[in-house]
C-alpha cells in the first residue's frame, strides 16, 4: 500500500448521518493524492464509531479513534493528527460546512509556498459565511480582533476548524498546547516559539445539514479562556483563576441571602447561614460547571455526583481555612492577614479536591 501524503482528521460527535457522504466527497475531490481519514469520535451515542469501523473493513483508509472517557474538540485534533504518519494533516468537520474542494489548493500551498500551515478562510477575500447567523459571525469577528491584538495571531479567520498543517510543524509546537475547547487553530499558532508561516485559501461556508453542533452557548467563553491561558497562564493556572472568581460571585450570593433572610424576613440567624452556604454552593458549582470546568462539564448523573463531591470538598476547604487562620492569627499576624491566608488555603485545597474529583471525567 502506497504511503499516504495528507491525513484528515474529523473530529465527530453525533455525526453518523454524515459518515458516509463526506467519504464519497473525498473521494470524488482527491483523486491523484493518496489520502486517509480519520474520524476521532467521542462516544457518540448515535452510532458514529461503529458506522466508522464497519467502513473500515472495506475501506482500511478510512480510520476510526473511539474517545471514551475523554472529550473535547481540540483534545480530538491532538489524538487524531498524533495517529498520523503522513507528512501533511487537514482538520475538518463532519458536518458538511467545510468546502473539502480546496483541500487540493490548500495542499498545494502548502508545498509550493513552504508555509507551516494553510487555513481555510471565510473572511479572507472570496469566503463567506454562507447561512452562519449573524451572532455567530459577530462573535467570530470579536475573537478574531481579541486574537490580532491579544496573542499578534494575524489570520483573518482564528477561529477557523478547517485547516492543513506540516506534521513535523505540529510537533513543534504539540507540547505548548492547551488541548482544551474548541479553537485548536488558534492554540496552534499562538504556541509556536517562532514566526509562523501560513496562507489562506477563501472558501464559502455550507449550511449544517445533519448532527449536532459541537458549539454551543460558550464557545465564545472557551475562547477567551484559551486566550488567558496563552497570556497570563505561563504564571498561574488560569482555570483556577476562573474557579476563584466563580467564588467570589457565590460570597455574594451568599451575603445578600444571609442579609436578606436575617433582617428582612426575621429568619433565625443559623438558619439564614445555613440556607445561604448551600445556596452560595450550589450557584458556585453550577457556575464552575458552565466555566471554569466547560470543556469537561458534567452532566447527567455525573452532574449530581459533582454536586455532592464539590460540597464535601468545600466543607473540607472551609475547616481547612479556620485552622490556618486560627493558627497563624495565634502566632501573631493581624486578623485581616489571618483571615486572607486561611481564605486563599482553603480557595487551593477547594480546587486541587474539585478539579481532580468533581470533575475528573465529565459527562
Amino acid at each position: 500500500m502506497p504511503a499516504k501524503e495528507l491525513t484528515i482528521v474529523v473530529p465527530t460527535f453525533n455525526e453518523n448521518d454524515n459518515v458516509e457522504e463526506l467519504i464519497a466527497l473525498l473521494e470524488k475531490c482527491l483523486d491523484g493524492i493518496e489520502w486517509e481519514v480519520v474520524f476521532v469520535d467521542d462516544n457518540s451515542p448515535d452510532g458514529t464509531a461503529e458506522h466508522a469501523f464497519t467502513i473500515n473493513r472495506e475501506k482500511p483508509d478510512v480510520r476510526c479513534i473511539r474517545r471514551v472517557g475523554r472529550r473535547g474538540l481540540s483534545s480530538a485534533c491532538i489524538e487524531g493528527i498524533c495517529s498520523s504518519s503522513a507528512p501533511y494533516v487537514a482538520v475538518m468537520d463532519a458536518d458538511m460546512q467545510h468546502d473539502e474542494t480546496i483541500l487540493p489548493t490548500m495542499l498545494q500551498k502548502l508545498k509550493s509556498d513552504d508555509l507551516d500551515l494553510v487555513v481555510g478562510s471565510r473572511f479572507t477575500e472570496g469566503g463567506s459565511t454562507g447561512g452562519l447567523p449573524g451572532i455567530r459571525v459577530k462573535m467570530s469577528k470579536f475573537a478574531t480582533w481579541l486574537g490580532t491584538n491579544l496573542l499578534r495571531v494575524t489570520t483573518t479567520d482564528p477561529m477557523s476548524g478547517f485547516f492543513m498543517l506540516k506534521r513535523s510543524f505540529f510537533y513543534e509546537v504539540v507540547d505548548h498546547l492547551s488541548g482544551k475547547g474548541f479553537k485548536i487553530l488558534l492554540d496552534i499558532m499562538a504556541s509556536s516559539k517562532n514566526e509562523v508561516k501560513f496562507g489562506e485559501v477563501p472558501y464559502n461556508m455550507r449550511a449544517r445539514e445533519h448532527g449536532e453542533s459541537k458549539l454551543d452557548s460558550v464557545v465564545l467563553w472557551e475562547y477567551l479562556l484559551l486566550l488567558c491561558e496563552k497570556t497570563i497562564g505561563r504564571f498561574i493556572p488560569v482555570r483556577f483563576i476562573f474557579f476563584v472568581m466563580m467564588g467570589l460571585t457565590g460570597a455574594v450570593v451568599h451575603l445578600a441571602i444571609l442579609l436578606s433572610a436575617y433582617y428582612l424576613w426575621d429568619v433565625a440567624f443559623i438558619t439564614a447561614q445555613s440556607a445561604a452556604v448551600v445556596t452560595a454552593m450550589t450557584i458556585n458549582y453550577f457556575l464552575n460547571n458552565t466555566f471554569t470546568y466547560s470543556d469537561r462539564r458534567n452532566r447527567g448523573f455525573a452532574l449530581i455526583r459533582g454536586l455532592f463531591i464539590f460540597y464535601l470538598s468545600c466543607a473540607s476547604g472551609a475547616a481547612i481555612n479556620v485552622i490556618v487562620a486560627k493558627y497563624l492569627f495565634d502566632y501573631g499576624l493581624p486578623v485581616a492577614i489571618s483571615g486572607l491566608f486561611g481564605a486563599g488555603v482553603g480557595a487551593v485545597w477547594n480546587y486541587s479536591l474539585s478539579s481532580q474529583y468533581a470533575w475528573k471525567n465529565g459527562k
